[in-house]
């Protein structure tokens, strides 16, 4: 297991040093000045221009910025708005801030985001499956799978105004969704949060009710399944003790694909909510052209991807003892 770990992680290192790279060459292939786009579609005098330029760096050689930006995130730099300690990367000439501190001003939002509407879509999700897989063929199993195919061709972005207007502004019986840290209070970040986790639930609670189902009724087939029915077992106990745990790989592939996704910011929940997370930040960075704090917030998207994907490979051989990482 140790060998494992340490050789994805190295391959993840790798990975993640070939997304840098991209992104920051990137960010430099845009056919104008950077400089000029930071300084909001141009408008900006000559002496804001080359403080924008001495914050890029732009006057040094296209390597040299990038092995800068590089070494910054292990031993930070100093920038002429100021000093951007360790992991830096890069300094926000809007909000005069580094781009670390406002990512981990803004994680909180997206992490509650991530954590709660998983613990919803998973729990209903694989609910909903192993009911339909236990009945299959029967009403529940045809209701369950219809509605599933239904609300997984709805979007967040059509879903969530109108889970507003119905939920808050009509019959009140839910408050304006806000973050309040946890910390402050318990009940009120529950309430705060409940309305965007129920709106992102519903949708990829419709794709683990699909894949769960899919995935049992596939292991009911295989031949220790049917060798357990044939001891005498009971079909509870072939059910949830050899039929249930092999069906969990591809359940676990594909959390640990939206969790990594989730935890990077869900731009589109958070934007229809007003939460101030991840997710919204990249949005604010796109429209306001912030280029340093747009390329950090991917980077950063990118890193939680490839971290999940390395827990989930671990999971496997705790799922399935026919899983060999040696």
């Amino acid at each position: 297991m140790l060998r494992f770990i340490v050789r994805r992680t190295l391959g993840a290192i790798v990975i993640l040093l070939f997304i840098s790279a991209i992104t920051f060459f990137l960010f430099w292939a845009v056919p104008r000045n950077p400089a000029v786009l930071a300084c909001g579609k141009g408008n900006c005098s000559l002496e804001e221009l080359a403080v924008v330029e001495r914050n890029l760096g732009i006057d040094d050689p296209l390597p040299q910025q990038y092995w800068e930006y590089m070494v910054g995130i292990f031993l930070g730099r100093e920038f002429p708005a100021g000093d951007c300690p360790a992991p830096c990367l890069g300094f926000s000439f809007r909000n005069n801030a580094p781009v670390w501190e406002t990512i981990i001003d803004r994680l909180p939002v997206t992490v509650s985001l991530a954590i709660g509407g998983a613990v919803v879509f998973l729990t209903l999700g694989l609910a909903f499956g192993m009911l339909a897989a236990w009945r299959r063929g029967g009403l529940l199993d045809k209701g369950m799978s219809s509605t599933s195919l239904v609300l997984s061709s709805i979007q967040i972005y059509f879903l969530g105004p109108l889970a507003l207007a119905v939920l808050v502004h009509n019959t009140g019986w839910l408050s304006q969704p806000e973050y309040i840290p946890f910390t402050d209070s318990p009940g009120e970040w529950f309430m705060g949060m409940l309305l965007p986790w129920l709106v992102l639930a519903t949708i990829f609670t419709a794709n683990y009710t699909r894949m769960s189902r899919a995935t049992l009724i596939e292991q009911l087939q295989e031949d220790h399944v049917r060798m357990a029915r044939a001891k005498g077992m009971s079909r509870s106990t072939v059910f949830f003790r050899y039929a249930w745990r092999g069906s969990l790989i591809p359940i676990v592939t594909i959390l640990g694909v939206d969790m990594g996704s989730l935890f990077g910011g869900a731009m589109i929940t958070e934007y229809t909510f007003t939460l101030h997370g991840l997710g919204r930040l990249a949005v604010e960075s796109v429209q306001e052209s912030d280029l340093p704090m747009l390329m950090g917030v991917m980077l950063f998207s990118a890193f939680m991807i490839v971290v999940f994907n390395i827990i989930i490979d671990a999971c496997y051989a705790l799922i399935d003892p026919r899983v060999r990482l040696s």
